[in-house]
């Protein structure tokens, strides 16, 4: 416990008796909140700074001894969180630590599996946001037609990103931002999703079964009502009663994309 003296035995304590008090100790402020510097908790332990160097060799040292392995279901519950807090704040609001206090762990626990935020957006975005889903049906479909290819792809992004409207929105931010977590969030976009879904459309313009025309053009034109959608669908829902299944308005706003995007007839 904090401010407690090491155990003493017959004699000088050994080097292991006294490397597990402060272990006891650190654990013990670790539970209450956080860990204070080393000096601090040398003073704690009851031992001397050059001790507990001597047995702890750096702050990231201890931290990595703390470490236990988190309940199974712990990751899944930071990605929650971590998507819930990313919505309501955006990345750059994002705390570690109240990170760590809603999801049910420890600070040392969070970091042994998200050393920093940029490793919890990037997963939080891999498991979240709809771009996984999306091109793992465009891998599924790749060999069909638009007819049938758009709106799995269509239902894909709406069913996976229902109820994540906040962390759509900081999505759209951070993509059109300047700094490393705008590049972050655009290397996910484009390797991801983007670059084979232009590959896929533009191979269908060459084949003659979508209209000719910039191949990225073509898909703000498909994403956007998609995003627009995800985006008003409950403000819409409560003032005006729109509540069509997704997989309903999917296959709508593809359908309406293939429409548009038919071949243009040949004299």
């Amino acid at each position: 416990m904090p401010g407690s003296k090491p155990p003493q035995r017959a004699g000088a304590p050994s080097a292991e008796t006294v490397r597990e008090h402060i272990l006891r100790t650190a654990r013990g402020r670790l539970r209450s909140g956080a860990l204070p510097p080393l000096g601090s908790l040398a003073r704690e332990a009851g031992v001397s700074r050059a001790t507990l160097y001597r047995l702890v060799a750096s702050r990231a040292e201890l931290l990595r001894i703390l470490e236990v392995d988190p309940d199974p279901s712990a990751r899944e519950r930071i990605l929650a969180e971590g998507a819930a807090l990313i919505g309501e704040h955006g990345l750059s609001g994002l705390s570690m630590d109240e990170l760590a206090v809603r999801s049910g762990i420890s600070r040392a626990s969070l970091y042994r599996l998200f050393p920093g935020k940029a490793a919890v957006f990037r997963e939080v975005v891999r498991a979240r946001a709809p771009f996984i889903p999306v091109a793992r049906a465009l891998a599924e479909h790749a060999g069909e037609p638009p007819e049938a290819v758009m709106p799995a792809l269509a239902r894909a992004a709406l069913t996976s990103a229902k109820g994540q409207a906040g962390l759509l929105r900081t999505l759209l931010f951070e993509v059109s931002g300047p700094g490393a977590d705008a590049e972050l969030a655009r290397e996910l976009a484009v390797a991801d999703t983007i670059a084979p879904l232009a590959a896929y459309v533009a191979g269908q313009m060459a084949e003659g079964r979508l209209r000719r025309m910039d191949p990225l053009l073509a898909l703000l034109a498909f994403v956007g009502p998609l995003v627009m959608h995800l985006l008003t669908r409950d403000a819409m829902g409560r003032a005006l009663g729109l509540d069509a299944p997704l997989e309903v308005v999917a296959d709508a706003l593809a359908a309406t994309w293939l429409r548009a995007m038919a071949p243009e007839a040949r004299p």
